[in-house]
């Protein structure tokens, strides 16, 4: 009985789907006729190529695989240098291995391809950033100097942040806050609101904290799940310093 009803209720949906996305209409009636073969062949032939083009879907599914196999880009970056030792091999192990956090192991890699090969703006910042991660903030900031000039903002705002982050762990916390107040008015994502908010909390601005929380807060009402759980963690710890702001005043 409960198979009969489930199959009468995805038959009228994929009927809803026809009409709805202008599907040819002999699909209904094949539908009401022969339910459970035609209901098989339509998810199959019409439903589950439009979910493979859907960004989201192909995201949950990246995300799913790097789980269950987090090394694979790593196993075919070293494959690939071992076949060729190219700069760019060099660099995609080192990618390959920043993405999962070993950002130590990625830096002789990217040192190595920076004095092998010219460095572009992407180069220098990818090793600053390693530089950043593996506790040596001073190195991050020399690299960024010594990196070309960013001509588009997109580029001048990614490295500004994490210029701001290199400021704030090497103690110039004069000029962070200043650098983060300029950056979260253009910024998309909210990684560079979360950590200005941190800094002002660290500096006793409660109030300005405040606002810019209540920022993010806003932000994320209009988000999707998918959207929110990609940086899950940092709005949790948003969420939490807000209640704490607000329960203060």
């Amino acid at each position: 009985m409960i198979f009969y009803l489930l199959t009468i209720a995805v038959q009228v949906l994929c009927v809803i789907d026809v009409i709805r996305n202008g599907r040819n209409q002999l699909w209904i009636m094949a539908l009401i006729f022969l339910p459970v073969a035609s209901t098989i062949a339509y998810v199959v032939l019409e439903v589950y190529p439009r979910f493979q083009g859907n960004r989201h879907v192909r995201g949950a599914r990246a995300v799913v695989a790097a789980k269950l196999d987090p090394d694979k880009d790593v196993r075919a970056a070293r494959v690939a240098l071992a076949t060729a030792d190219t700069v760019a091999n060099r660099m995609r192990l080192a990618d390959a291995l920043s993405a999962l956090g070993n950002h130590g192991e990625a830096l002789p890699l990217y040192r190595e391809a920076t004095t092998l090969g010219p460095v572009d703006l992407r180069s220098a910042e990818k090793l600053a950033r390693a530089e950043f991660e593996s506790d040596d903030p001073a190195a991050a900031l020399a690299t960024l100097h010594a990196a070309p000039a960013a001509s588009a903002q997109s580029d001048r705002d990614r490295i500004g942040l994490l210029r701001a982050r290199i400021l704030d762990a090497l103690g110039r916390k004069d000029e962070a806050p200043e650098l983060y107040s300029d950056l979260v008015t253009r910024l998309s994502g909210e990684e560079g609101r979360v950590r200005y908010a941190a800094l002002l909390i660290e500096q006793g601005w409660d109030k300005k904290a405040l606002g810019v929380l209540e920022e993010v807060e806003g932000r994320m009402k209009v988000m999707d799940r998918m959207q929110r759980a990609a940086e899950a963690e940092m709005y949790r710890w948003a969420m939490a310093r807000l209640a704490e702001l607000r329960a203060k005043g």
